[in-house]
């Protein structure tokens, strides 16, 4: 087995934190431990928008995108959940996530709102209950374990049941992303996770034929259109060792250094592969 990934934080010339990130692909490389078990958390978005895209044939990518989001409360994404919303002839005191300290809106503004509103859009399209959606009871919970599966489950930050996946399994969770889910991803990349700085969004925007999402503590899914597919996970949980371990295993230039800036916005370090 070979060693993971070591992702340093360098501020001027001294090594200030030191990450360990470890990585699968489906066709059997890897760093690290592919055997490593995690909770697939928000990378499980894209299968979990899967009850939402069933229920509809008339799904702008916009929606569809959004469900599948860690978005970070931009003009563009709340409009998008409240789209979704409209659909499901629900308000935003019907979402079920709770609320996130900083972030306008209310619920509205939680990261994980895009897909609780395409879950009570899922809810309505199917004729099941509006409440309680969340509850693993739920046929709308029911039928995303079907389509996620996993090892196990627990509640994830949301409120809603997370997966728990092998880092091997986790490399091919986005291979089985259905194609209008897929296409709207790399048609809305920015919704998906921010117009600047979502490593996520910039993998999809760099290059042609991948989606990507990341999910809680420091893991990170894609897939490329020919069945590729990969996973990484910081063994700290440090969303911040992504996306150089990312550029590395990809070949990707403009992922593998993350500038260290300080309050004043002024460049004092970098994020890098370790030498």
């Amino acid at each position: 087995m070979t060693p993971p990934l070591l992702v340093s934080v360098r501020r001027g010339d001294v090594v200030e934190a030191l990450h360990r990130v470890h990585v699968a692909f489906t066709d059997g490389r890897s760093h690290g431990d592919p055997e490593l078990v995690c909770f697939l958390r928000s990378s499980a978005k894209p299968l979990q928008a899967v009850p939402f895209v069933e229920g509809y044939d008339d799904l702008p990518d916009a929606e569809i995108a959004i469900a599948c989001a860690s978005h970070r409360a931009e003009p563009a994404q709340l409009a998008a959940v409240r789209r979704v919303l409209e659909r499901a002839g629900a308000t935003v005191d019907d979402l079920e996530n709770g609320l996130q300290e900083g972030r306008p809106g209310g619920k509205l503004g939680h990261n994980c709102s895009g897909k609780h509103a395409g879950m009570l859009a899922a809810c309505r399209a199917h004729g099941w209950p509006l409440h309680p959606y969340r509850d693993p009871g739920h046929p709308l919970q029911q039928r995303i374990a079907e389509v996620v599966g996993g090892r196990g489950t627990a509640v994830d930050g949301c409120g809603v049941p997370t997966f728990a996946a092998s880092l091997r399994e986790a490399a091919a969770l986005l291979t089985r992303v259905p194609p209008r889910i897929r296409a709207a991803m790399r048609a809305r990349p920015e919704l998906v996770g921010a117009s600047k700085g979502a490593t996520d969004t910039e993998l999809m925007r760099l290059r042609d034929g991948w989606i990507a999402k990341g999910g809680a503590e420091g893991l990170l899914c894609a897939a490329r259109e020919d069945g590729l597919g990969l996973a990484l996970k910081a063994e700290d949980g440090a969303t911040r060792a992504l996306r150089p371990a990312l550029g590395h295993v990809l070949g990707v230039d403009e992922l593998r250094e993350t500038p260290l800036s300080n309050s004043r916005g002024e460049s004092v370090g970098v994020i890098s592969l370790a030498p």
